[in-house]
């Protein structure tokens, strides 16, 4: 059995956990896990209940640090000892956050907004669905069903309008948002199939997933939040976003407005044929 076997695992607060692998430390957060080797790390330290973990930093810099809180004093003890033991000699100049690989599992932007778009046009066709039973319920006994079946055909072409739309126009305004303030950076393929990873500002390695074959992306990302990172689009397919996007949009919200309309129509009394 390997001694990082036999290492305890620390569990720490909001389902954070720190493990020694074959290597190096595993520092998991929600959506992140951290890849620390052990050459990276000038020294692991407890205090009380937290467990820091500081990295080998150049002569005059200010080390960075990797911090695990609330996990059981006891384990916090073993677990330092063993890792201080397993540390290699130091390198001098070796800045140790360099060697820090970051995944991250908390999916790009544009596949946090095509969720959120997706669940923003379910709720359409919910309403879409009402307005077609208001007619159903209120039109007269000629046009009712009619009626019904029309506004409910109208407004789902209306919702997929919208929607490809949005999925058209919107990431163009933010990529050019972040053409201008974000950081652009040559992501290359990662060794798992459709991640991607780069370097950030920092020196940190990230891991992203992108569903692309090419060998490298150009991407962009927030100098805030280096996690939050864009693939961008080449220029043909931003040119077809352009051009196709607004026009589904205007025809989407015009086709709601049409719907919106019949069915006040109905509910004043009013024939729609």
């Amino acid at each position: 059995m390997s001694i990082t076997s036999s290492m305890p695992v620390l569990q720490g607060r909001d389902a954070t956990f720190l493990r020694a692998v074959q290597g190096g430390l595993v520092l998991e957060r929600p959506g992140e896990r951290l890849m620390i080797p052990l050459r990276a790390i000038a020294r692991v330290h407890v205090d009380a209940r937290s467990v820091t973990v500081e990295l080998r930093a150049p002569a005059g810099a200010t080390p960075s640090v990797r911090r695990i809180e609330d996990v059981s004093a006891a384990a916090a003890a073993a677990f330092t000892d063993a890792v201080n033991v397993l540390l290699p000699d130091p390198v001098e100049d070796l800045d140790g956050g360099v060697l820090v690989e970051v995944r991250t599992f908390t999916g790009t932007w544009l596949q946090k907004f095509r969720r959120r778009l997706g669940r923003v046009l379910l709720g359409c066709l919910g309403g879409v669905l009402a307005l077609s039973l208001t007619t159903a319920v209120t039109g007269d006994e000629r046009t009712a069903v009619t009626g019904a079946a029309f506004i409910m055909a109208l407004g789902v072409m209306a919702v997929v309008g919208i929607g490809i739309g949005a999925v058209c126009a919107v990431p163009w305004f933010h990529e050019s948002r972040r053409h201008r303030r974000g950081v652009t950076v040559t992501a290359v393929q990662a060794d798992e199939p459709g991640t991607y990873q780069y370097t950030d500002s920092t020196g940190t390695t990230r891991t992203f997933s992108h569903p692309s074959p090419l060998p490298s992306v150009q991407a962009s990302y927030d100098p805030r939040d280096p996690s939050d990172v864009f693939v961008l689009q080449g220029r043909s397919t931003r040119l077809l976003d352009i051009t196709l996007g607004p026009c589904f949009l205007i025809a989407g919200i015009g086709g709601i407005a049409v719907v919106i309309g019949l069915v006040v129509m109905t509910v004043l009394g009013k024939p729609l044929f």
